[in-house]
């Protein structure tokens, strides 16, 4: 019997396919919805967890990639972006400007580009894990992978 795919993480490993990155989307039994349940699952450093964090900036979408053992500053990214304030997006923000939802949110695969930042000491890992779109499914990538696929500026978050 054919497994059906979640049509977020359908778009995912399209958006790889397209942007020239292995598709390596792994979709788990249960569910790794937290860095921390991602890392147990796959029994690698909760650091190596690339959180693909959604957030407000004066209306507009900003993804973050950030370590999933660090908790992003928002008052020194907005410092860093020149001002403005940044809050964190609420469910149905993220779900419209993604199409996927809080807790499965990918780097790729949204429906239009969004501004994305990307957390520099992940740098340090090998190999990353990162959000496919849904609660069950990830994909590993390199940081620089990550870097040339979403186009992200890269800079300190924590």
């Amino acid at each position: 019997m054919a497994v059906v795919v979640p049509e977020p993480v359908a778009r995912v490993k399209r958006a790889l396919t397209v942007l020239g990155a292995e598709d390596t989307v792994t979709v788990f039994d249960s569910k790794v919805p937290t860095a921390a349940a991602a890392a147990a699952t796959l029994g690698c450093d909760v650091a190596a967890i690339t959180n693909s964090l959604v957030f407000d900036l004066e209306g507009a979408p900003l993804l973050i990639l950030a370590s999933g053992a660090a908790r992003v500053d928002v008052l020194k990214v907005a410092a860093q972006l020149g001002g403005g304030k940044i809050r964190r997006a609420s469910p149905d923000f993220v779900l419209e400007h993604t199409g996927q939802e809080v807790g499965g949110v990918a780097p790729v695969g949204h429906p239009a580009k969004i501004r994305t930042l990307l957390d520099e000491s992940l740098k340090i890992h090998e190999v990353l894990w990162a959000g496919a779109g849904d609660h069950n499914s990830m994909f590993s990538i390199t940081y620089e992978e990550l870097h040339r696929i979403t186009g992200a500026e890269e800079m300190p978050v924590r």
